[in-house]
């Protein structure tokens, strides 16, 4: 596969991932607003949107895809759940370790989801992207 193919691949799986993030982003809030808590759906759907596409298997789109997932986990607990003290972000992060174990297993296991589906299919290319 041509570099530039690759580096095509890679930015086509990134959209898919960021259209795959909105939509778990919106599902997420739909679920929660029923009664059920399905932090993993932002992550693992930014995932499956970051390969669905794509023609190559690329760990540069898996690691960049499954940091995009996990940060999309917070964020979306962040805007359903904020702390009391500070309904920012940034007060969100730096007291994420006051969050319940079940919270941050799932936002981990969104990430991992998301970065494991956006590897995309075919054997692991070579080089950068």
């Amino acid at each position: 596969m041509k570099n530039a193919d690759r580096w095509q691949n890679l930015l086509v799986g990134l959209m898919g991932a960021a259209a795959g993030g909105v939509l778990g982003c919106l599902a997420f809030r739909w679920i929660a607003r029923q009664g059920f808590y399905a932090l993993v759906l932002p992550g693992a759907l930014a995932g499956l949107g970051g390969g669905l596409l794509v023609k190559d298997r690329s760990v540069l789109r898996g690691v960049v895809c499954g940091l995009f997932a996990l940060g999309l986990g917070f964020f979306s607990d962040w805007r359903m759940a904020p702390f009391i003290g500070g309904r920012s972000f940034a007060y969100y992060l730096t007291h994420i370790h006051l969050l319940q174990p079940i919270t941050l297993i799932m936002a981990a296991a969104g990430g991992v989801l998301g970065g494991w589906l956006a590897l995309g299919k075919g054997p692991a290319t070579r080089g950068r992207a």
